[in-house]
This record gives structure tokens, sequence and C-alpha cells, in this order.
């Protein structure tokens, strides 16, 4: 039997969803008997209790620290701010930090873990390295590029990538050079470079079982239209929404059919919009057979997702990494990227450069975007099949066999 943890960072649903996908293969690869733990906190908490409801005990609660949200993502202000007083019903960050080590030394005492995972956890990476313990930093940024407005994180970011350093692998969740979206956010020092490796994106290999069609999906057929996904925690989300909603009231939108999913399991959101505003539940379109310009929806099904994909000309986001990674590796479609953090900046910039996609800050440079797009459509999507047949979507199993030589290797030296 071997113990792991797993430290998930409850911040965005990258890290949870990149967990997720390895958790589906580790038992596949590992040949011991593995008992998982699970931590993290707020929203991933519950995720993690909805999808093993059985393994309740081996999931647990660690506040791990996090910025402040605001309007637009998290307000770095307010984050400024939280790092000596209390922000809201947030402790001062000095003192999250000290408690969260706290609880977490509990844990690792207690547990006696053979190996952990690090999602975007660094507290875990430490506390392993001080105890021998092997451990996996799972990432796509180290030491990111800063814009202007951003100078004074340097510190922090230097701080963050000493506590990295002491994983005994760092693995990023990329294909490796020349292919690597989140290049311009790694800034590798000399001393870590052996223990980085290039593993691939953390994508759902697995095909989907289709079934019957949904009304969605029937509705979508035969149509052209740019899919639009609002992702990432609720400031994030929102934000990107309100974006959104400025490039929708502009003329030159009028003509211009789009579906957005609101990552939100919420069937109030559903409903379809004509041209002149009349709005329809998805099966009143249906059978009216509206001219639909909109279409929202809560929340798509894997097979609705992929459907939408397929179809689509091009996607609109906020330049999530496992976002870009599947729609431009596992989809081979454009995107316009407008985004909430500097991490993303970097990513949609890199894809820019390639032309697989567009950057935009603005109601005006999206709807710029879409016409650049549209008009030199060929080249962006030769761009984006070959940028696809380089793409390595196997992170998920070649972590898994990082993890078994690790546990192979602490086996051989145990002896």
């Amino acid at each position: 039997m071997k113990k792991i943890g797993q430290f998930i960072y409850p911040w965005g649903n990258g890290h949870f969803s990149r967990m997720m996908r390895l958790n589906d293969v580790l038992g596949d690869i590992i040949n011991d008997e593995i008992e998982m733990h699970f931590f993290s906190k707020g929203d991933i908490l519950e995720k993690l209790y909805k999808k093993f409801p059985t393994k309740k005990e081996n999931i647990h609660e660690i506040l791990m620290p996090t910025p402040i949200d605001g309007k637009m993502g998290p307000s770095v202000r307010l984050s400024m701010l939280n790092l000596l007083v209390p922000v809201s019903d947030n402790q001062p960050l000095v003192t999250q930090i000290s408690s969260y080590l706290k609880e977490e030394r509990k844990f690792f005492d207690d547990k006696k873990f053979d190996l952990v995972i690090n999602d975007g956890d660094m507290g875990s990476n430490v506390l392993a390295n001080n105890r021998d313990i092997p451990s996996v930093f799972v990432t796509n940024q180290f030491k990111p590029k800063l814009w202007k407005s951003r100078f004074y994180f340097k510190p922090a970011l230097s701080f963050i990538a000493k506590q990295i350093s002491k994983a005994t692998k760092i693995v990023v969740a990329d294909s490796a050079p020349p292919f690597t979206m989140c290049e311009y956010n790694l800034n590798f020092t000399d001393a870590v470079q052996d223990k980085v490796v290039y593993v691939g994106h953390f994508s759902k290999n697995k095909k989907i079982e289709r079934k019957q069609s949904t009304e969605l999906e029937t509705l979508i057929q035969n149509t052209d239209f740019g899919y639009w996904m609002r992702t990432g925690n609720k400031s994030t989300n929102e934000g990107t929404g309100e974006r959104y909603e400025e490039a929708f009231h502009q003329e030159e939108m009028k003509n211009e059919k789009r579906v957005i999913s609101h990552a939100t399991d919420d069937p109030n959101i559903n409903r379809v919009l004509d041209k002149d505003g009349n709005e329809y539940s998805i099966s009143e379109a249906l059978e009216k057979r509206v001219d639909w310009i909109q279409i929202d929806k809560g929340f798509l099904s894997e097979q609705e997702k992929a459907s939408v994909l397929d179809a689509c000309k091009y996607a609109v986001i906020n330049g999530s990494h496992t976002v870009m990674g599947e729609i431009l590796g596992n989809h081979a479609k454009p995107i316009i990227g407008i985004p909430i953090y500097d991490e993303h900046t970097n990513q949609i910039k890199w894809a820019e450069e390639k032309k697989l996609g567009l950057f935009a800050q603005n109601r005006d440079q999206i709807i710029r975007a879409i016409t650049i797009l549209k008009n030199d459509y060929d080249a962006f999507i030769d761009s984006v099949n070959n940028f696809s047949k380089n793409f390595n979507g196997n992170g998920a199993e070649n972590t898994a066999t990082i993890i078994s030589e690790l546990l192979k290797d602490k086996n051989n030296y145990s002896v």
C-alpha cells in the first residue's frame, strides 16, 4: 500500500482538472495499491467531495492562502494589503502561511506519505523536502514574465520559485519546446534544469461515448459561429463575461453568431436570442427554427462541449492554460484571448506570434480580432493544424510514469 498526498491549489479550475486526469490513470501505471489523500479548500474541496463521495475520510481541508477576489480576477491592491493586515475574512497572509503549514505538517506526520503530488501548493513541497519524501510539482509557471504594472511581484515570484525548486521533479504540463505555449511563463534557473520534465498537457485522451445528439447539438448544426468560454473562479468568470457583453452590444456583432458557456451548472442561464432580442428556450428555438444570434448555456456536457468545439470557427477565451491546450491541441481551432492575469497575457501573446490566435483587451480589439481572423482564416487554420500535429496530450500518463519510477527508487533505496 502506497500513501500519496495530492495537494491541489484552490484557485480557478485548472489545478483540479489536471489532478483528476492524473488520478484517472495512476492506477493503470502504478502496480502497488494506492491510498490517496486529497487536500484543498473552498470550491475545489466541494468538487472533491462530489467526485469521491465514498472517500470523504481521505479528503482534507487545508486553508491554502489565495489572492483576494476583485471585480476582474484577483485584486492586486487588496492582495498586497492582505500581506500584513486582515482583509474581509482573510487573516494577514503571514498568519495564513504559518497556520496552513502547521496544519499540513500534522498531516505529514500522521499519514507518513510515500510521495506527494503538488499542483500549485508550495507548502507541501517544502514539507516533503524536509522529510526526504519524493515530491512532484506540476506547473505551467516558474518566474513568469511580468508586465510593467506588476513589477512589484518580482520578489514574491523569486520566493515562490525557490520553494518550487525543492521538488524532486518539476513537471511542466505542456509540450516540449518549440511547442510550449506557456514558454513566456517559464524562466527556469540553471539549478533546477535537471529536475524539469515537459510531460505534455493533461488532456482527456479517452474518446467520448457519443449518445443521441442533444437539442443544443442539433441547433448549431450547419452554422458558422464562435464559441465564447467563461471559465475560472467567480471573479475571473464574471470579469470575462462583462468583457464579452461589451463586445456583443456593438453594431459589428449584430450578425456574429455565438455560443456562450458559463461554466455554471444553472439551467436558468440557458436561453436562445434572435437578432431582435427575443428570448427562447433551446427547445422552442429548435421547434420554431429560430434564426438565432446567441445561445447561452450554463453548463455543457462533455459531448456538447466536444460538438461545439468541433463545429465552431474560433473560440474566445481568457487564456487559461488548460483551456488553450484543449482548443488548440485537441480541436485545432484558433483562439481570441482576452486575458485576466499576466499568465494569460503571456500565453495569448505566444499564440499570436505563432499565428494560432489573436490578443485582445477591450471590445474594439475583440471586434478587430474577429475581422482579422475571418479575413485570413485559412492561414490561421494551417498554423493551428501544424501545432495540433505536434501537440503532446499525454501529460497525465507521463506524470504517472514518473511517479511510479520515484516510488520504485524509494523502495530500492529503503532496501
